[in-house]
Formats: structure tokens, sequence, C-alpha cells
């Protein structure tokens, strides 16, 4: 299993929501990059950054500190947050990010999403499910559709791609653990999908028992920001 950081942005800085809500912001650190090296210096190999300024501007906001990153550093960035053109997800390649993460595209412009997946291939693209019981969110979880999690998922990978962030929206930065039922009914119905679980971590025991239901990978946010779990523990993994 892998352990993904997520650093997620505004106005350059890195901060932390609870449950998508922008006037529950943490801020935690001034320099991404200074943040990315530290993950970097663990042993991590992956991070998660995330460009809340973009998703609220509906295209990517935060490109130099993507840029400072992949310049700087080795790790495997996959990038989210506003991608909904094919202008911005040029850029955000050319700025580095090894994958980029749609989540709001794929419900809203399918065809454009499909196409990218055709253009750039399934290992490139990750699709972005975050969820609230059970019915896909999206706009940063401003917005609840009828799309029901395993179908939506289903219907993605049917077209080549592996790789799905979800969410449970219901769980996020509230550090009271991820949903383990949710995941393992995913990992059961949805052969084939690389599952990277998002939201809830709050322990070493979180993270075990995610490791213990198969999924890829998890990413790790305000439980490392607040001190639940230290780089060490998580290098561990």
């Amino acid at each position: 299993m892998y352990i993904i950081p997520a650093i997620d942005m505004i106005g350059g800085k890195c901060v932390r929501l609870t449950q998508g809500d922008y006037s529950q912001k943490k801020e935690y650190h001034d320099s991404p990059l200074e943040m990315a090296k530290r993950f970097e210096d663990a042993g991590i190999k992956r991070l998660h950054l995330v460009d809340l300024d973009g998703a609220k501007a509906k295209m990517p906001v935060n490109g130099d500190a993507l840029k400072a990153i992949t310049t700087n550093t080795s790790l495997k960035v996959d990038f989210g947050g506003g991608v909904q053109s094919d202008e911005a997800i040029k850029k955000v390649f050319e700025l580095g990010a090894s994958q980029v993460t749609g989540g709001s595209v794929a419900i809203k412009n399918p065809e454009l999403f499909d196409s990218w997946v055709q253009q750039y291939g399934g290992e490139k693209i990750i699709l972005g499910a975050d969820a609230k019981d059970r019915k896909i969110a999206i706009s940063g979880w401003q917005e609840t559709t009828a799309v029901d999690l395993i179908d939506f998922i289903k219907s993605y990978l049917a077209k080549g791609l592996s790789y799905v962030i979800c969410t449970d929206v219901a769980k996020d930065g509230l550090l009271q653990g991820p949903s383990i039922d949710l995941y393992k009914e995913m990992m059961q119905e949805i052969p084939g999908i690389r599952l990277i679980a998002s939201g809830g971590v709050s322990s070493v025991k979180d993270l075990e028992e995610l490791q213990n239901i198969g999924v890829y990978g998890t990413i790790v946010g305000k439980a490392y920001y607040e001190g639940r779990i230290s780089l060490e523990e998580l290098a561990a993994f």
C-alpha cells in the first residue's frame, strides 16, 4: 500500500479544510515545497497536491507551487483542483504532474474526461469519486448528485481507467476513521480497481486496516498535520 500525503493549497500555503468547508480552514505551513521535501526526505514516493483555489476558480491557480515541487523533488505528484479544460490539463502535465485527478469534470463533461483517458492513457488520469451517502459529490462537495458511486466507477473502469481516489465526505477532516466497510464493498464489487482511500485516517491502526483490505494507496492529511501520525510511522509503510 502506498502512503500518499496530501498538500492542499490556498493562496500558495498548505491548509486543510474540514468536510470541504472553506470557512473551516486551518493553515499549517507557508511553503508547499518545504512540506513536500519533508515527505521526500522521509522516503515517501508520492504526493497528492490539491489546488483549492483552482477548484473554486474552475481552473488551476497554484501552478507555481506544482512546478516548484516537481522541479525540486523526485515525488510522483498527482494534481487536482480546477482541471476542467484541455488547456488546463496540458499545462498541469507540462508543469511536471505525473497524474491528474478529475472529479467534477467526469460528471459534468464526460466526453472531455473520456478524451483525456484516450489521449493520456489510463495510467495518467485518476478518477476522483467523492461520495456523500454513496452518491457522487462534486464542485468541492458543494453539490451532491443522484449518481451512484459504484455504478459511476464501473462505467469509467470499462473505458480504461484503473486509478480511483474515493473520499467519503462525511469522514473527511474529522479524524474519526476511514469508511472501511465502503472500501471493502468497492474492492469486492469492482474487480481491477486501484483504490486510493481518502478521508478519516486518524491513526496507524487505520492505515493497517486499509492495508489489510487491499487498497492500492491511502491519502493522509490532517492526521499528519495534527500530529496523530508521525513521518516515521508513515515512512514505515
